[in-house]
């Protein structure tokens, strides 16, 4: 496909004045354009389905990046959770009642996770970890939680940076910053790195009796070694603190449930939002019965965590996922993506590391200049009609041949990559300013 020069002038300007409306922009860190491409990626869209987007001026993209951050793991607007949402609408979403389907969702929680026994729902990933924690620390009456990795935005997790302003900088998402935070949370929250067991025996060592969590996703890019979530499950089991697993991003990726039923460990505790209702607002958080009956000892309530809709869209969604075996499907996809990275790298002598579960795949220019050379991919992909970034999160509704005629545009821009790498000219290249990675306040 030959580049196809593109107007987002409309998109733009709505963006210009989002910033001067809503602080940040968006209310999505990981939606903000200039983590992409500043001044030139669509920041807005008007329709999606399957895996195209069409944008507020009229363009229409295929999404071979992060498919709503992971979200829509069937893809966009399937139209089996669809039908069911409108059902729900139509029956009613809210009610002075409680809605039946949140047992039947409860129930098929636990009967995915023979370990669990009762859930809890909310609506949105960040507020579902911290319901975790409270939990944890309503069930030890301790308040120091260990964590590896990313969780959010609440204070529990962001009490990290209190005392050290680069805690969190090895945790997938640099730069976030704790203001507003109260500072008596100092010492609260205390980071280790994944596959590090002598940093988490270091916090056990320091303060074993006052511990109530070990918060961690049980895998990201790298896979756990040897005995590592075993040793860690049997420091939590030692010091009786709650072993909770992160399943936001994980779960309903790799299988029908939370990833650490292929891991082999169960914790206390694990916690699921994204893709478990397609783009919908659902999250669940599921345990251990004598844990998770902690939360009636302190106040957890929500009017909007009773709605029906994100319910029937997570019983839609999950039903779907199991009886198409999608989690074989994404496998499939993202195992093609690496291959078609790494092919497309070795033809045209650009130096990649390729990694991440192939349905959570990624890449990374291995170059001082990464983060304009990553840049140069995302604006030259866009004007061949991708929305791409250096992260792929397949959905059921790619296939074989998307993957092919993306891997054919991305051989392209990798050998046009690999010119600016030779020539030392990329900056030049650009259309505008080099994408920013992680948090920064934005000032216009």
């Amino acid at each position: 496909m030959n580049p196809v020069l593109r107007s987002t002038a409309r998109g733009q300007a709505l963006y210009r004045r989002a910033k001067r409306l809503i602080p940040g922009g968006t209310q999505l860190l990981s939606k903000r354009p200039e983590m992409f491409l500043p001044e030139q990626w669509p920041p807005y869209f008007s329709t999606a389905r399957g895996i195209e987007v069409t944008d507020l001026d009229g363009n229409t993209y295929v999404d071979m990046s992060m498919m709503a951050i992971g979200a829509c793991v069937l893809g966009y607007a399937d139209p089996d959770v669809d039908a069911a949402v409108k059902g729900a609408i139509d029956a009613g979403s809210a009610s002075t009642l409680n809605a039946p389907e949140e047992v039947e969702l409860a129930d098929l929680l636990c009967e995915l996770h023979p370990w669990a026994e009762m859930a809890r729902f909310a609506r949105s990933g960040g507020e579902a970890m911290m319901l975790a924690v409270r939990i944890a620390r309503a069930h030890t009456r301790r308040d120091i939680v260990a964590f590896s990795g990313y969780h959010g935005w609440c204070d529990w997790y962001l009490a990290a940076n209190l005392g050290d302003d680069h805690a969190l900088d090895g945790q997938l998402m640099p730069g976030l910053d704790p203001a507003g935070v109260p500072r008596g949370l100092k010492g609260t929250a205390l980071p280790f790195h994944f596959n590090r067991l002598d940093e988490l025996k270091s916090i056990v060592d320091t303060c074993r009796g006052a511990l109530a969590a070990i918060v961690m996703e049980p895998q990201r890019a790298e896979p756990p070694a040897p005995g590592f979530l075993e040793a860690v499950l049997d420091i939590a089991r030692e010091i009786g603190a709650v072993l909770i697993f992160d399943e936001v991003t994980t779960g309903f990726r790799m299988t029908d449930g939370g990833l650490h039923k292929l891991l082999g460990v169960d914790p206390d505790i694990a916690v699921f939002a994204k893709s478990m209702a397609n783009g919908y607002p659902m999250a669940a958080i599921i345990g251990r019965a004598a844990v998770m009956e902690a939360a009636q000892s302190t106040f957890i309530s929500s009017t909007n965590w009773t709605e029906r809709v994100g319910t029937v869209a997570a019983l839609a969604t999950i039903r779907k996922f199991r009886r198409e075996r999608v989690a074989v499907h994404l496998q499939k996809i993202g195992e093609l993506a690496f291959d078609g990275w790494e092919r497309a790298a070795a033809s045209t002598g650009v130096v990649l590391e390729v990694e991440g579960l192939p349905s959570l795949a990624h890449f990374h220019f291995n170059h001082p200049d990464e983060a304009a050379l990553t840049t140069l991919f995302t604006q030259e992909m866009l004007e061949r009609g991708y929305l791409a970034y250096n992260l792929f999160k397949p959905s059921f509704a790619h296939q074989p041949s998307h993957v092919g005629a993306y891997m054919t545009n991305a051989e392209a821009v990798f050998g046009t990559i690999a010119e600016a790498i030779r020539a030392g000219d990329c900056a030049a290249r650009l259309k505008g300013p080099a994408a920013r990675r992680g948090f920064h306040r934005l000032t216009s």
